[in-house]
């Protein structure tokens, strides 16, 4: 009788292991950031025309100064960037300490013998003290009231200036610096140019700080507070102090802005002290994209843009030539830029920021991630308050 014996299974072939993923070379960021610099530098070197954007080649100086002023208020979208969509902050009186900046180097340039550097730090000084009092007063409150207090300060603010209290804020005319002080380069229209670099430069500077500060513990603080500030309390942080100092940092940037507009337009007048002044700046942060840098860049850009050559395309015959219906609205530039708007916020929720990802195809995989996305960030915020425990 034989004795049956086990037969070893066959072996089957293993899989060749498949060939791995090739990973894409991410640039670094400050690589973009450096070559996107140099590229903005370069521009009024260049005889580059943009019929319907800029008046001229990007030489000339009508070109410079509308560039200029996108730079400067690139860089005030980027400080109430740091106010609102870092902190959550909804504040209607940013435009308080833009005008103090501008209002202010004004009239220390008129009425001393300060040169401007040392007039600059002594209105950014000021500005810090005024910034402190106005957030220690308005942070007592939060959410609507916070905003409605803020517009008070600014609507205040606006009054004393109208009114030319003092004898210091010229009224209605405003205030015109004396150039006595100021270097010969950055004074008239044949220097533009240089003040198209010094609103590069600021730019430059309120992006680092506001990176940097978004990056730093408080900023981590804050985010986390504008999310759940009742565990932010549990653990032992100060909300108060630290969206305090957020707020002074984002009114000092904006007074050094309000100083590089002075520059520029060699006078400040009454309307930048307006709350629809700040709400103009919100509709760029809007625009651009909520809790985006660079997307509070491009919003501030396209929004000065549309609104210099709207003005032009308003009182253009094209215009005047169609009917009533047509003819009436299209006349009026506040009105299209309203309707552009509305179709941003209706077709474009992220802003330009939010349709440049989804152009790029992040929005297909953030749908099929995003409960994984947001236990990631769950996760992430409790380590972070672990962490400042």
């Amino acid at each position: 009788m034989s004795v049956p014996t086990r037969q070893a299974p066959a072996r089957t072939a293993e899989p060749a292991p498949a060939p791995a993923a090739r990973t894409r070379r991410r640039v670094p960021a400050w690589a973009v950031g450096v070559a996107a610099v140099t590229a903005v530098a370069v521009l009024p070197l260049l005889n580059i025309s943009l019929p319907g954007v800029l008046p001229g080649p990007t030489y000339t100086p009508g070109s410079l100064h509308l560039m200029t002023l996108s730079l400067i208020f690139a860089a005030l979208a980027l400080s109430y960037h740091l106010l609102y969509g870092v902190a959550g902050m909804l504040s209607f009186g940013h435009a308080l300490y833009f005008a103090a900046g501008a209002y202010g180097l004004g009239i220390v340039l008129s009425r001393t013998d300060l040169p401007l550097l040392t007039a600059a730090a002594v209105v950014l000084a000021g500005t810090v003290v005024l910034a402190h009092v106005v957030g220690a007063i308005s942070l007592r409150v939060s959410g609507v009231s916070f905003a409605m207090v803020t517009l008070a300060f600014a609507q205040a603010g606006n009054v004393l200036v109208r009114r030319n209290t003092g004898g210091v804020t010229g009224g209605e005319e405003g205030v015109a610096p004396r150039t006595d002080n100021v270097p010969d380069a950055l004074v008239g229209v044949v220097n533009t140019r240089n003040m198209f670099w010094v609103a590069l430069a600021a730019l430059v500077a309120v992006y680092v700080v506001v990176t940097w500060t978004q990056r730093s513990r408080a900023g981590h603080v804050v985010e986390a507070t504008r999310e759940n500030e009742m565990r932010v309390r549990v653990i032992g942080q100060q909300p108060f102090l630290i969206r305090l100092l957020t707020f002074v940092i984002a009114a000092a940037l904006a007074s050094v802005v309000g100083m590089v507009y002075l520059l520029l337009q060699s006078q400040a007048v009454p309307a930048i002290t307006s709350a629809d002044f700040t709400i103009t700046v919100l509709v760029m942060v809007v625009l651009g994209g909520v809790g985006s840098r660079w997307g509070a860049i491009v919003g501030a850009v396209v929004y000065t843009l549309l609104d210099q050559r709207l003005s032009a395309f308003a009182s253009s015959d094209v215009v005047a030539s169609l009917p009533p219906v047509l003819h009436v609205p299209l006349s009026e530039p506040l009105f299209i830029l309203g309707t552009l708007f509305i179709l941003v916020v209706l077709f474009m929720p992220g802003g330009i920021a939010g349709a440049a990802e989804r152009l790029a195809g992040r929005p297909a995989r953030a749908r099929a991630s995003a409960e994984k996305d947001r236990a990631a960030r769950e996760s992430a915020e409790r380590r972070r308050l672990e962490e400042l425990a």
